[in-house]
C-alpha cells in the first residue's frame, strides 16, 4: 500500500484525491462512468444546471482548434427538477464527491437552485458558474461584475451550509479581485479558470465555424493562461483555488499545484482519453515518492520565486 497522502482538504469538503472531472465534459457522470472507474477518483462535477431546462444553443456548437477546442453549447441542461429525479440517483452507487455545477440567468435564480438541490443529501457541494461566456442572460455579465459576484456568492452561501466554490472568469483585468470577494461572502473556494473568449471563421464561406459565432476556448492552449491566473489568486487571496484549464498529462496537475491549486479538473482530455483521471492517479503517487513527499497538499503554493 502506497505511505503518499493524496487527499484534499477544502473547507466543508475532503475529496480522497485532487482529481476532479470538469462540468460540460462528462455530462451528470453516468456518461462517463463505464470509461473510468469513479470510485477512484476525487470527484465529479455536473454540466450546469439550471432552474428550469435549457435547449442550449444552435449548432454548430463545437469546432476543434489548434491545441484546444472551442464550445458553445449554451449550458443545455434538463434542469433542477428533472436532475433531481432521474439523475442523481445514479451516484448513490458511488464513494466520490459530487458537485453540482449551476448556472442561471438572476442572482435570485442562483438561489432558487441551491435551495432545491440542498435537500439532495448525496449532492456534496456546489460550483457556482457567474462565467460562461457562451449565453446570453447571465454568463460574463455576471462574472465581470463585482457586485453581481458579491450577491450571487452570498445568496447562495445562505442557501446551503455544503462546500461552495465559485468558478470564476479568465476575461477580467484581475481574477484575483473577484477571488477576494468570493472569500468575503463566505466562499469555500473558487474555481478558476472557465473558457476563455474565443472564436474561428471558415475561410471559403467567411462565417464564423460557431453559430453563436464566440465561443469558450478549452485545451493545452489555456493551460498558460489558467496557471498565471491560479497564482494571481495563491498571492493575493487567501481562499483555496481548484485549477482548471488544458490540463493533459500528470505533470500539468504538479504544476497547478505548484502554482497554488489544492484540486483540480480535467476538462478537455476527458474527450481524448477518458481514462486519463486513473492514470494520472499512479503517476502522482511515483512522482511523491521519488520527492520525498509525504502528502501532496504539501505542494499546494510551494512555488518560489
Amino acid at each position: 500500500m502506497s505511505s503518499v497522502d493524496l487527499s484534499v482538504k477544502l473547507p466543508n469538503l475532503t475529496l480522497k484525491n485532487p482529481i476532479l472531472l470538469a462540468s460540460g465534459t462528462v455530462g451528470y457522470g453516468q456518461e462517463i462512468a463505464e470509461f473510468t472507474d469513479l470510485n477512484k477518483i476525487g470527484g465529479v462535477v455536473t454540466k450546469s444546471l439550471s432552474l428550469k431546462p435549457r435547449k442550449g444553443n444552435a449548432p454548430q456548437r463545437i469546432v476543434e482548434t489548434p491545441t484546444g477546442m472551442l464550445n458553445a453549447i449554451g449550458l443545455a441542461n434538463v434542469g433542477v427538477e428533472e436532475y433531481l429525479k432521474s439523475k442523481v440517483g445514479f451516484f448513490k452507487n458511488y464513494d466520490t464527491a459530487l458537485i453540482c455545477n449551476v448556472a442561471a440567468s438572476s442572482p435570485e435564480e442562483y438561489l432558487e437552485c441551491v435551495r432545491l438541490l440542498d435537500s439532495e443529501e448525496r449532492i456534496d457541494g456546489f460550483e457556482i458558474n457567474v462565467s460562461c461566456p457562451n449565453v446570453k442572460d447571465g454568463g460574463l455579465e455576471f462574472g465581470n461584475n463585482p457586485a453581481l459576484v458579491s450577491k450571487i456568492t452570498n445568496l447562495t452561501r445562505g442557501a446551503t451550509s455544503k462546500f461552495l466554490a465559485i468558478k470564476l472568469s479568465p476575461n477580467v483585468a484581475r481574477i484575483s479581485e473577484f477571488a477576494r470577494i468570493a472569500k468575503e461572502e463566505g466562499a469555500d473556494a473558487v474555481s478558476a479558470i472557465n473558457t476563455l473568449v474565443g472564436t474561428a471563421f471558415d475561410i471559403y464561406s467567411r462565417r464564423p465555424k460557431i453559430k453563436n459565432v464566440t465561443g469558450g476556448l478549452s485545451g493545452p492552449a489555456i493551460r498558460p493562461v489558467a496557471l498565471a491566473k491560479v497564482l494571481e489568486i495563491r498571492k493575493n487571496a487567501d481562499i483555496p483555488i481548484i485549477g482548471i484549464g488544458g490540463i493533459s498529462v500528470w505533470q500539468d496537475v504538479i504544476e497547478f499545484m505548484i502554482a497554488g491549486a489544492s484540486a483540480v479538473q480535467l476538462g478537455t482530455i476527458n474527450f481524448v482519453n477518458p481514462g486519463s483521471a486513473i492514470n494520472f492517479l499512479d503517476n502522482l503517487t511515483e512522482y511523491c515518492l521519488t520527492q520525498k513527499i509525504n502528502s501532496l497538499s504539501e505542494l499546494t503554493g510551494s512555488f518560489t520565486l
